[in-house]
Parts: structure tokens; C-alpha cells; sequence
């Protein structure tokens, strides 16, 4: 099998929402404004900045009018946000949004441990919420939790993620990430999910996005370039977790990613010194340890020189 590793690789920087909803204590709405603003000035073309679900359910998030009415956006940045259902969807565009990414577990413990609802209803819930997101012309993207295992079910058969993603991509979602939520996928494991996913969907149109649990995700991410992925989610610092799924550690840090890629001659457009910096002003911030390597060894080594 021949390599078709993409000339760029565009980065979705989901630190301000998956990175900080998991977070146990609470984090200042001026933080989290602070936090988007550095990132933005990185380069990303891509931030999710919070996710208008309700308090009761995610209270970490419960200052998401603030935080997105408090940011400065910046010239060819998308600043999406996570809608859980129509009253979500409501909310968001009260506040202005551009773009909106929907969210279901692939199997049915994970969804109703999640959502609180099975599959299907997560579905039915969220046709009118796509449907009337394409007629305000939102851009609007879709996760699928759990595709290469469940913490409740185990396996996850490859058919099943495919079936979905279809039927997203189907009602005009304009891109579809596969969500390793829990960690335990491998390579050739991801590459094998991709290619089931891809011959339903155009591969430009899905995405990737692992937790390093079993520290796997940058194999992982590897494996999928290796297809012709184009689109990698990430969190600045590593930052994450799921509420739903104990023992899943954070994502892949966006700092390591963006290093293995530049090591690989692949554009991202990001600066990677100013990541690290923006790493390190979140894990500061948040009394944190930085999960990045790649930012734990830059930060160590200048300390070293000084």
C-alpha cells in the first residue's frame, strides 16, 4: 500500500470546548476569551470555541453566550460551536454563529449515557437542527463518539460508523469526524475504520480525532495521513477527557501534531513556538500539568539555556 500523505493538513483546535468542559474546577470566562484569542494568533484555521448545551448537563460551559459574544474574531478563523439539539441550534444563532457541529455516539449505551437518548432519536433530533442550520447557511459539521470502541459495549463494528456518517453526509453536513473517544484504537485498526468510512463518504470530507489514552493517537493519525486524511482534530497542551467515558485521557496535544507534520514536510500554517507558548499560558492558568511533549521538552530546554 502506497502512501498518499496530503501537502496540508487543516488543524481543528478543539482545547476551548472538548479541552476545558472536563475541566473539575471552574474556569473564568475571561480565561477561556484569553485562551481562543492566543490561539487564534497561531495560525489555526479552525477553533471550536464553546458549546451552547445546557448548563445542567456540561456547567463548565454554561458562559457560552459570554465567551462567544467576548471574542475578537480573526480574519480567516472559524470559530465553531458544538449544539447539542434545537434548542441549542437557537441559542447559537442568537449569538451569531457561522458554523455549528452536531454530535452522536455510535453505539447505544454511549448515546444514552451521552445524550440521554438512543441513536435513532439522536437522529430525529437533530434532522430539523441540520436542516434549518443549511438554510441559515451554517457551516455545520458532524462527531461520531466511540468509533473504534465503546467503554460500555466494547468492539465497534466499521459498518456501523459507516452507516452513519452516510447518513449525515446525506442530509449535507459538510464534514463528519471520527471520534476515537476512548483511546484504545491502533493503526492499523484506524486505517481499516477510514477506509470502510471513506468508500461511503468522499475523504475529504471526514476527519480525525483521537484521544491518547493508550498513547496511540499520533500512530493513529499517522496511519490515517497514510490514506489521504486531510483534516485533524487536536487540543492545545493535550487538554480533554470525556465526562461519559472514565479512564479517557485527553486529546492528542495539537502541539505534537503540528512537530510530527512539520517533520514531515506537510503545511499546517501554524507557529509552532507560539503554540507551545499558548500551551503553556493554559496549563499555567489552570494549575496543570501540559500533556504535550513536544511542549514539556521546548519549555524544558529554555529553561536549561537561561
Amino acid at each position: 500500500m502506497s502512501a498518499l500523505f496530503p501537502d496540508r493538513v487543516k488543524l481543528v483546535e478543539v482545547g476551548p470546548r472538548d479541552g476545558l468542559q472536563n475541566e473539575p474546577g471552574r474556569v473564568e470566562t475571561a480565561t477561556k476569551i484569553e485562551f481562543i484569542q492566543r490561539l487564534a494568533e497561531t495560525g489555526l484555521p479552525v477553533i471550536e470555541a464553546t458549546s451552547f448545551v445546557s448548563p445542567r448537563w456540561v456547567p463548565q460551559l454554561a458562559d457560552a453566550e459570554a465567551v462567544y459574544a467576548g471574542v475578537q474574531r480573526q480574519p480567516g478563523v472559524r470559530y465553531p460551536v458544538l449544539v447539542p439539539n434545537q434548542a441549542g441550534l437557537e441559542r447559537a444563532l442568537a449569538a451569531g454563529v457561522a458554523d455549528i457541529a452536531v454530535f452522536t455516539g455510535v453505539t447505544e449505551t454511549f448515546c444514552q449515557k451521552n445524550i440521554h437518548c438512543s441513536v435513532a432519536e439522536s437522529l430525529d433530533r437533530y434532522q430539523p437542527v441540520i436542516a434549518k442550520a443549511r438554510e441559515k447557511r451554517l457551516g455545520v459539521r458532524a462527531y461520531l463518539s466511540c468509533v473504534l470502541g465503546c467503554p460500555y459495549e466494547g468492539p465497534v463494528a466499521a459498518r456501523q460508523v459507516a452507516r452513519l456518517a452516510r447518513w449525515f453526509a446525506d442530509l449535507g453536513v459538510d464534514e463528519i469526524s471520527l471520534g476515537d473517544t476512548i483511546g484504545i484504537g491502533t493503526p492499523l485498526q484506524a486505517q481499516q475504520l477510514l477506509a470502510a468510512v471513506a468508500e461511503e463518504i468522499p475523504l475529504a470530507r471526514l476527519a480525525v480525532h483521537f484521544h491518547d489514552t493508550y498513547g496511540q493517537a499520533l500512530a493513529n493519525i499517522f496511519a490515517c495521513l497514510e490514506l489521504g486524511v486531510s483534516v485533524i482534530d487536536s487540543a492545545v497542551a493535550g487538554l480533554g477527557g470525556c465526562p461519559y467515558a472514565k479512564g479517557a485521557t485527553g486529546n492528542v496535544a495539537t502541539e505534537d501534531v503540528v512537530y510530527m507534520l512539520e517533520g514531515m514536510g506537510i503545511e499546517t500554517g501554524v507557529d509552532l513556538k507560539k503554540l507551545i507558548e499558548v500551551g503553556n499560558y493554559i496549563c499555567q492558568t489552570l494549575t496543570r500539568e501540559n500533556q504535550s511533549r513536544v511542549g514539556r521538552a521546548r519549555i524544558s530546554r529554555l529553561k536549561q539555556i537561561t
